[in-house]
């Protein structure tokens, strides 16, 4: 049998319960637009209800989760209107981070996001690029250089609120619809001109290469597809 914690979770409990759901939601375990049971998730994760309501609420500011009157919670289901909205703000604010991370990073964060990028290339060659936009906090690109632009407005912004939907809309696309070998090119210029302390173009760069994605979803928007984002291209 689970353990069920006390009513009153620790922080480190309440932020390893927080991460729990939402690994379930962002992998599919919820469904989008699947209605959430406290009681069956209170048994699933060990907790009483007490905690997973502070959790559910979290998530519900952080997007993931959204209240329906005389439905309850239920998970967030991505259109495409709102993964358009999600992908403007994003090359903005991304472009922005690569911008500042050009001029603040430092040499080691450098050779570590170079590591990093060869590590994707052997998956990509190992799997036929199936997990590469699977990859998430410290080992996830995007992630490690909006961390390097040490902007805590941004971080939260990128990495809290928008950063999970984003995992979300990855796990509910097919791969076979990815072009990962062309993402990761593309995440090499970036570096390259973050490494040459170039914070104009790689904001230029970082903005050119969100913004492709974008202008997919909305060219399915205009051919009448909106509700079919698991057909669109992610970097």
């Amino acid at each position: 049998m689970q353990q069920v914690f006390s009513t009153a979770l620790q922080g480190s409990q309440r932020r390893d319960l927080c991460g729990q759901v939402v690994e379930a939601i962002v992998c599919g375990v919820y469904a989008p637009g699947e209605k959430l049971s406290e009681s069956e998730m209170a048994k699933r994760f060990g907790v009483s209800r007490g905690p997973l309501r502070e959790v559910l609420m979290q998530l519900t500011a952080m997007g993931l989760i959204e209240r329906v009157p005389n439905v309850g919670a239920r998970v967030v289901t991505l259109s495409s209107t709102k993964l358009c909205d999600i992908y403007r703000v994003r090359e903005a604010l991304e472009g922005m981070a690569a911008r500042l991370a050009a001029e603040l990073i430092s040499d080691e964060e450098i050779a570590s996001l170079r590591g990093l990028l060869e590590t994707h290339e052997m998956h990509i060659e190992q799997v036929e690029g199936a997990s590469y936009f699977h990859q998430q906090g410290d080992f996830d690109f995007h992630y490690c250089v909006i961390k390097a632009s040490r902007n805590d407005k941004l971080i939260s912004l990128l990495c809290d609120e928008l950063y999970q939907l984003l995992r979300m809309y990855r796990f509910q696309s097919p791969r076979s619809h990815s072009r990962p070998e062309h993402a990761l090119q593309e995440h090499k210029q970036i570096l390259q001109a973050m490494e040459e302390r170039d914070g104009e173009l790689a904001e230029m760069l970082m903005r050119r290469h969100i913004q492709r994605s974008r202008t997919l979803i909305e060219q399915q928007l205009e051919i009448g597809n909106a509700d079919a984002p698991s057909r669109f291209q992610h970097p």
